[in-house]
């Protein structure tokens, strides 16, 4: 035995042992691996394991290492990141049920997931890190007849791993042997509830159905939206702190917003209360759309702002945008002299976890802008993201496209706030009753 710096005393080199039963006793005669010959198996399918994940390479991403704060990001990027390298930290020391870190390229997860890893390992406690392609690979090379370890086996040691850490689900190549691959992977390690770590860039809506299903599974999976842009690419922290405008309206909360006015009859205050409530409700469990629909003034942009206030003060992300301005931050992308490019910012709003919409109708009716408005609402309507709009438009009024989406009841809640514009009405004096900037 190669791995043994003498002799052992109970198996005197050999390995095995043969149990002193007698004879006609289920176990007579056969062999049984020696404490010696399990370690050096144990090396060896260590060994194994350590070669397929290729974490040496990646021993520099710790906790220690990583900037929870981010580089240059504005306040609701900061919050998220911390949040989700708090949510990492407290799984690397009790992995439990499946985490899965979704994110845009560079924000940050593959390194929380590494640093999962070397937490693990710094302990000693078996962890298994591989990139989802690589790992397809790997149980590809072990049909070739040179291979060292059988198919059978190397599928059986990954599957069973006691906390498998999967890189860039959905970067794989989608046919049908890898997808089948993937798939008992993970509802073999659902079934058995073993400890998991995921990353993506892909909503779950891209991911292949039979996975999907898994990954929706919410007493077993935790999922982390990381909101961080690219770390590599200059300019898209300062560009992305542009685009939201919610740090102008953090004074508007529910608890600022005024629903026993002076100047509203009995109907009208009533109906103040119903949106106020159906928009508490959203913010508490952010699910479909939410469109508020009223004249200028009338509160809409103070309850989207309250939504979008109250998830970052949970520290879950929101992104804010009045329409105008949103469009206005696509074109300047087309200037050469741009930090960020067209593609990366229609991304990051069409793929936030929480976007409000302000004052959709009042951008410039153009053809470009009915198109990038269909194509992100479009988007954020089939992949379900929860979404904020308010309008002073007649539904009647918006691009068919886009009404067609709204009117969809099963996934809309539609709100008209019948009040009238608060502005040029005398302002109560009542300390409760605070006064409601935007419309």
């Amino acid at each position: 035995m190669s791995d043994l710096s003498r002799v052992c005393p109970i198996c005197q080199g050999v390995g095995y042992l043969i149990k002193d039963v007698p004879v006609g006793h289920p176990e007579f005669g056969r062999l049984y691996p020696c404490t010696c010959k399990l370690q050096e198996l144990g090396q060896k399918q260590s060994e194994r394991l350590r070669r397929v994940s290729n974490l040496e390479h990646l021993t520099h991403m710790t906790f220690e290492t990583f900037i929870p704060e981010g580089n240059a990001l504005n306040p609701d990027q900061r919050r998220n990141l911390r949040l989700a390298y708090e949510y990492a930290l407290n799984y690397a020391r009790t992995p439990q049920g499946w985490l899965m870190l979704r994110g845009g390229y560079g924000c940050g997860k593959t390194h929380l997931a590494a640093a999962i890893a070397n937490y693990r390992l710094n302990l000693s406690h078996p962890t298994l890190f591989v990139v989802v392609p690589d790992l397809l690979d790997h149980l590809r090379a072990s049909y070739a007849p040179s291979s060292e370890v059988r198919y059978d086996q190397r599928f059986e040691e990954i599957r069973n791993h006691p906390l498998l850490i999967l890189d860039d689900l959905g970067t794989q190549s989608h046919t049908p042997w890898a997808d089948e691959k993937l798939f008992q992977i993970f509802n073999y390690r659902y079934t058995a509830r073993l400890p998991t770590v995921l990353t993506t860039n892909c909503e779950l809506e891209e991911i292949e159905i039979r996975i999907r299903s898994r990954l929706n599974s919410p007493d077993l999976v935790h999922t982390v939206p990381i909101m961080a842009p690219d770390y590599r690419a200059s300019g898209v922290d300062d560009s992305q702190s542009q685009l939201s405008s919610l740090g102008l309206h953090s004074d508007q909360t529910f608890h600022t917003f005024d629903t026993d006015r002076d100047d509203v009859d009995q109907d009208q205050r009533k109906n103040l209360h119903n949106v106020v409530r159906t928009a508490q409700g959203f913010a508490e469990m952010p699910e479909g759309w939410l469109v508020l629909i009223g004249t200028y003034g009338c509160g809409k942009t103070h309850l989207a702002a309250a939504i979008a206030n109250y998830e970052v003060s949970k520290r879950h992300p929101a992104l804010f945008v009045v329409v105008p301005d949103l469009l206005d931050h696509l074109r300047a992308t087309f200037n050469p002299q741009s930090a960020i490019s067209y593609d990366k910012l229609f991304e990051q709003v069409r793929k936030a976890p929480l976007l409000v919409l302000d004052d959709l109708g009042t951008e410039s009716a153009t053809s470009w802008a009915k198109e990038k408005l269909y194509q992100l609402l479009n988007h954020r309507y089939n992949a379900r993201l929860p979404t904020v709009i308010t309008t002073g438009k007649l539904i009647d009024d918006l691009d068919p496209r886009i009404r067609s989406r709204i009117l969809d009841r099963s996934r809309c809640q539609i709100w008209e706030i019948t009040a009238p514009s608060y502005r040029g009405q005398q302002r109560p004096t009542k300390q409760r009753r605070r006064s409601t900037r935007g419309g």
